[in-house]
């Protein structure tokens, strides 16, 4: 649920980065994400200068490069740019793709297998959290069918990083991951902070500061230690329970406008409800088939 808050929130804060408070415009859609993997990356650099020890071969060097760039840095920038076109509910209604995509490419390329049950969570959780975000009626869409493929796309990269993570990069702790993908995305981030005119924002744009706040949280709490912490959650688990997260963020985004005063309807609670349904067929339900049957052959062997 923590990280559901954190991304739940990432959402805003792209918006803040590219617009004051006030309205006026401060980073356009590119430089926000630049600025989130430079800072992300310059926060942790001491970290991946540590973990350089670690990479043993050639095949661990793609795997990091594969987690930086697909993981992160190409989606930074894939759903900042389809932010200027959709609100933050439709955004995070498309995100739900990422379970989805994980399954899939699990089972294709990295042979995981692929269970019935959890076909069915996972189609359980997408339409729950297509019917809270309606629910909300949070969604606008003002661009083109380039922006939601945008975000489809973005968790496609997601699916195929969290998939490299679980069965290539086991023997690396979660923040020796984040810090060494991020380490291969610093010079390209680096070249891009100076020569994609953010400088010039910071030095000439009122508000340029304000927005660099927000930014600066994105990047420190909702990419480097939120990507750690779920980069840790797949150590423990799947990469499929991990991308479920995602199904999350709808629901903390509800209860955020619960403290704003914002009205839960009958829908809205219904619809977390069939997505926590999705997430328990997805995730727990196997599980617990397998030790009730355990527990009933070893009922009966007594």
């Amino acid at each position: 649920m923590l990280l559901a808050t954190i991304w739940g929130s990432s959402f805003i804060l792209m918006k803040r980065g590219m617009t004051s408070l006030s309205g006026e415009a401060i980073f356009n859609d590119r430089q926000v994400a630049t600025l989130r993997m430079f800072l992300a990356s310059l926060v942790l650099l001491p970290f991946a200068i540590r973990a350089l020890r670690k990479i043993k071969n050639r095949k661990q060097v793609i795997s990091l490069l594969i987690v930086g760039y697909l993981g992160s840095f190409f989606p930074a920038y894939l759903f900042t740019w389809a932010e200027t076109a959709l609100s933050s509910g439709y955004a995070g209604m498309l995100n739900s793709f990422t379970p989805i995509f994980t399954l899939i490419i699990g089972a294709l390329v990295f042979r995981t297998g692929m269970t019935l049950l959890q076909i069915v969570g996972v189609l359980i959780g997408t339409l729950g959290m297509v019917s809270l975000m309606n629910a909300g009626q949070d969604l606008y869409f003002k661009g083109s069918i380039w922006h939601i493929l945008a975000i489809v796309l973005a968790t496609f990269f997601y699916a195929i990083s969290l998939n490299t993570i679980k069965h290539t990069l086991h023997t690396f702790r979660a923040i020796e991951i984040t810090a060494l993908a991020f380490l291969f995305v610093f010079p390209v981030a680096l070249t891009l902070f100076f020569a994609g005119g953010s400088v010039t924002v910071l030095r000439e744009n009122p508000h340029a500061w304000e927005g660099f706040g927000f930014i600066a949280i994105l990047a420190v709490v909702g990419t480097s230690f939120a990507i750690i912490i779920f980069n840790r959650l797949i150590a423990l688990s799947s990469a499929l329970f991990a991308s479920t997260t995602t199904y999350f963020i709808p629901i903390v985004a509800v209860f955020i406008g619960l403290f704003f005063n914002e009205r839960i309807n009958l829908m809205q609670v219904v619809s977390m409800l069939i997505v926590l349904g999705g997430v328990f067929v997805a995730n727990y339900w196997p599980q617990l088939r397998k030790r009730l049957k355990l527990n009933g052959k070893n009922q009966n062997a007594a």
